[in-house]
């Protein structure tokens, strides 16, 4: 069964696409007026098909919002292209446009627009996810703080919801419908409606048609899906026909899955032996996987990448990168190709910065996920392996259409080999690896290999290795660069104008066999390999160590050049339009011409060969570089190519600090604030009887602190109790009468932490009295609950709920959008009303500081200093800042910062709840040329060891290279 979705467009929109390489060029038209051309999207249960091409979607998750510098958006999706995916799923985030009913931003940082040309330009597919809703980790799952008061269960087919969700969905959906592969325009081939519904009533089930209409009426026109979360068989075509599976208005159906488990120790760690089967060697059924729709390509929306940390932990994303790093991405993303799982999307591959106020309660600032790109932006050697694997795909499309082949019985019983077989070309895949996966041992094997070439046991000459986590993507009855592969121990990575590279494992023995009509010369330019003939049969044997190079030429075939490389020599290969480049650590663009073209980074210096160019003049990064050519049919640079200087970075000094909780003093004028006099809420944590509504949301404050104060008379008792809501490891301070009470804080170190509480504090005897009285009261709202179990929850109140106070008049104020910075870079604290956070605050009249503080006051202190850079010209340095010491998840110190670089909040430090200690600075953001200013607002509970700790800026990582990067617009301060 296939599925075709396409439209008409102009001959010289697709003479465009043809040159980027997105789709293939039509046959030539007859003689008049070109006849309007087709661009489709199709699919069967194999595969998607682009213009009746079979696609591997080998995709990696990223989140533009993550990123608020969209020149960096460039650096990572060309890191992606060049590390071998083909496509990029982005969620749109409702709450990063929309500060209020009506009001959209997509400006600036917020420009889909570019960031979907973007991704065209590095020659990536789409898979645009807008929800509404999209969990994602941000706070309120996507949805805009104004939505949580509505009256309206929210993913439901309630009135007031289904009239916001289309509000927002008529704004992104004219932008992603401009950037749609079936119409020529962009490179969208993918859209996703909602994300993870596991409600199926009535309510959810109009919910997801009205969304699929409302798509479809907006002018979105590619196959349309939901991602199930965990494989429940939820929201399947409706000629699924498989039992217990729900049917909804979708073309496909798409699940995901986190089976490597987590490094956190207060959860299940999963079990990162055993992979999966969740395609065609599964279970099958509803909760099969794939096989929920038989009649759809295996579709793994999300499938793990890494896993988000909470706050309170002991920092595990560097774990988390090696636990699901080289030896998880090879057993279970390449299980998942045996099972015919076609379509993959890894979350995340660029995690990112929930910067401000995006995080939800469960994540704090960094979203880093153990990536294979981290935070900085710099490549993990997980990065490296996805290369190999994608590379492999690019190498072999067979694998985009494959039947189960005959069983293989291995030598070993601790291994099991996946046979599949491309039904139309014969090209067989054999994935052998541990059964289970074991993490540490080192298994020797041979298994049987049959096809039309003949019957073989695998290898000839010794034997195949498994050394802990394993597996390796093996191919036979394979033709490539006018060779035929009887089969290869080796797994082939890259070919291109007859070089061939193939790869193994460090110290690994090799063998490849090659057939020919007669017996072909075999030169041995470089490394230790052994050549046998044996009827039609070419067979070398060698070890995987570094690069050998193998010229062969006559028998009846085209001379081809084997590379024969260990893995960490291979990943020192770069494939860009239609060249192989060795040396550099990233190759970014090329160019084919009279000039080969090339741009990418170094590290160090490093050596710089390409295979594949017509032309031996070169540039790098814009510089000829004298090249030679070499034996093995490729152009050699002279010299190495140079690396990055020391960026030199600056002590920070020169702080000046000012108090910043004016609204404790009895005599502050609140006189403008609002009035929380309301007597209902939507909330679903309300008052009690009696007494107003204090949530913040309902007066239009449902971003970052706010700030309470109420006027009663009477005694105020031997205590006051406070019931809030903060969020993740959210706070609350309380002064009566200009006196401190203390501080509350929400208890961390817990995937799933409470998100609201009850402060209670002792009255000082003096305060006792019949007053009257002011009670001032901040609380930090450390993001909206996510809505995950379609219960409303991103609904639960934020700021003060009730008080065991009765008789208060209550006043609070909260924060306003920024115009240009967005709904959550600021909240309510009167050095963020006033503009001290921003660049040009007139700074001189306050005090000057020593960083590190040893003590502070209760409350908030603000500090400001500024810095100069001179990052060197052509340089891609990765800056942080760094409080604190970073081998220490937590300080001890009762204190939380708020870090502003120009203006912008970058993050949130809090000192006794950790991990957090170096927050990213992206370029853009940050002038690495010029002066940038650091605001930060500390808020202690006061006294000694509570005070700010040393303050320093961080390198995260030095390339020569990179992208240019333009500095987004840092408005400063206004009278």
């Amino acid at each position: 069964m296939r599925r075709l979705f396409m439209r008409r467009f102009p001959a010289f929109v697709l003479a465009l696409l043809v040159s980027a390489g997105l789709c293939a060029a039509p046959a030539p038209a007859s003689a008049g007026p070109p006849a309007p051309a087709k661009h489709q999207v199709t699919f069967d249960k194999y595969s998607l098909m682009l213009d009746g091409r079979r696609q591997v979607v080998w995709s990696g998750e990223f989140h533009p919002f993550r990123l608020p510098s969209p020149d960096l958006w460039r650096d990572v999706l060309q890191k992606m292209k060049a590390t071998g995916y083909t496509a990029v799923s982005i969620y749109f985030d409702w709450n990063y446009h929309s500060p209020a009913p009506g009001v959209y931003d997509f400006t600036g940082v917020r420009d889909m627009d570019r960031v979907l040309d973007l991704a065209a330009e590095a020659g990536l597919y789409v898979i645009a996810r807008p929800g509404p809703y999209i969990n994602a980790e941000v706070t309120g799952g996507g949805f805009p703080a104004w939505l949580s008061t509505q009256a309206g269960k929210a993913r439901s087919d309630a009135p007031d919801y289904l009239a916001a969700s289309d509000e927002w969905l008529t704004r992104i959906d004219r932008i992603i419908g401009r950037h749609q592969y079936t119409d020529g325009r962009g490179s969208v081939i993918l859209y996703q409606i909602e994300n993870e519904l596991a409600a199926t009533g009535t309510a959810q089930r109009n919910y997801v048609a009205h969304l699929y209409d409302k798509v479809r009426a907006d002018g979105i026109e590619v196959p349309i899906f939901h991602n199930d979360k965990g494989r429940n068989g939820i929201w399947v075509p409706a000629d699924s026909g498989v039992p217990g599976t729900v049917p909804g208005k979708v073309d496909l159906y798409a699940f995901d899955g986190y089976p490597g488990g987590t490094c956190r120790t207060d959860a299940t760690p999963g079990n990162p032996n055993v992979a999966p089967d969740w395609g065609t060697y599964g279970p099958g059924g509803a909760k099969g996987g794939a096989s929920a729709s038989p009649n759809t390509p295996g579709f793994v929306a999300e499938f793990g990448g890494g896993w988000f940390d909470y706050w309170g932990s002991n920092g595990t994303y560097p774990c988390t990168a090696v636990r699901q790093g080289p030896g998880y991405e090879r057993v279970f993303y390449g299980t998942n190709l045996a099972n015919g799982l076609t379509l993959q999307n890894f979350y995340m591959t660029y995690g990112g910065t929930s910067w401000g106020w995006l995080p939800a309660p469960v994540v704090y600032s960094s979203y880093d996920y153990g990536a294979a790109i981290d935070e900085g932006r710099q490549l993990r050697p997980k990065a490296l392996t996805m290369k190999e694997l994608g590379y492999f795909l690019a190498t072999v499309p067979d694998v985009a259409k494959m039947d189960h082949g005959g069983p293989v019985t291995p030598s070993s019983a601790a291994v099991k080999v996946y046979h599949n077989v491309n039904p139309d070309t014969g090209v067989h895949l054999y994935l052998p690896t541990h059964s289970p996966s074991n993490l540490t041992t080192n298994d020797a094997f041979t298994f049987p290999l049959s096809t039309s070439d003949g019957s073989y046991t695998v290898p000839q000459a010794g034997v195949l290795r498994l050394n802990g986590q394993d597996a390796k993507q093996l191919v036979a009855n394979f033709d490539v660069a006018g060779q035929h592969l009887v089969y290869s121990t080796s797994e082939p990575m890259a070919q291109t104008a007859g070089t061939v590279l193939l790869h193994g494992r460090p110290g690994e023995d090799g063998e490849t066999v090659l057939r020919y009509a007669s017996q072909p010369r075999v030169d041995v330019l470089s490394g230790d390999v052994t050549t046998t003939w044996s009827g039609n049969d070419l067979r070398l044997n060698y070890r995987h160590d570094g690069l050998a190079r193998v010229r062969i030429s006559g028998g009846g075939r085209p001379a081809v050049t084997l590379l024969l490389a260990d893995d960490t020599t291979a990943d020192t290969f770069w494939l860009m339009s239609g060249l192989l480049v060795r040396g550099p650590d990233l190759v970014r663009t090329a160019q084919v011409g009279p000039v080969v073209s090339l741009t990418g980074d170094t590290k160090a210096a490093k050596d710089l060969e390409v295979w594949g160019a017509r032309s031996p003049v070169v540039r790098w990064n814009g510089s000829f570089v004298p090249m030679w050519p070499t034996a093995s049919g490729s152009l050699a640079a002279v010299r190495p190519l140079p690396g990055p200087a020391d960026p030199r970075l600056p002590e920070l000094t020169g702080w000046r600090s000012a108090p910043g909780s004016p609204e404790s003093e009895p005599g502050y004028d609140d006189s403008a604030w609002p009035a929380a006099d309301r007597t209902t809420t939507n909330s679903t944590t309300p008052p009690p009887a009696g007494q107003p509504v204090l949530t913040a949301d309902d007066y239009g404050f449902g971003v970052g602190d706010v700030w309470y104060r109420g006027r009663f008379t009477g005694t105020p008792g031997e205590q006051v109790s406070l019931r809030y809501g903060g969020g993740g490891a959210g706070m609350l301070q309380a002064w009566l009468d200009g006196q401190y009470l203390g501080e509350h804080v929400l208890p961390s170190a817990l995937a799933s932490p409470p998100t609201t509480g009850t402060a209670t504090f002792a009255v000082p005897e003096g305060l006792r009295s019949d007053g009257p009285h002011v009670l001032s009261v901040m609380v930090r709202n450390n993001g909206h609950n996510e809505d995950g179990g379609v219960n409303d929850a991103h609904k639960e109140g934020r700021g003060l709920i009730s008080s065991s106070l009765t008789g208060v008049a209550w006043k609070l104020q909260g924060g306003a959008a920024d115009p240009v910075r967005g709904p959550l870079n600021s909240g309510g604290l009167a050095g963020e009303r006033a503009g001290w956070h921003l660049p040009g605050f007139p700074d001189r009249a306050w005090t000057p500081a020593s960083v590190p503080a040893a003590t502070a006051a209760a409350g908030t202190t603000w500090y400001r200093t500024t810095f100069g850079l001179r990052v060197p010209s052509g340089q891609d340095t990765s800056i942080g800042l760094t409080i604190g010491d970073p081998a220490k998840p937590r300080s001890g110190g009762r204190y939380r910062v708020l870090i502003f670089l120009n203006g912008w909040n970058v993050g949130q430090y809090v000192a006794d709840v950790g991990p957090q200690h170096t927050f990213a600075l992206p370029t853009g953001i940050l002038d690495p040329h010029g002066r940038n200013t650091v605001a930060l607002a500390v808020t202690s509970d006061g006294g000694e060891g509570n005070g700010l700790e040393r303050v320093a800026l961080t390198d995260l990582g030095s390339a020569r290279g990179g992208v240019p990067v333009r500095q987004v617009y840092s408005p400063g301060w206004r009278p």
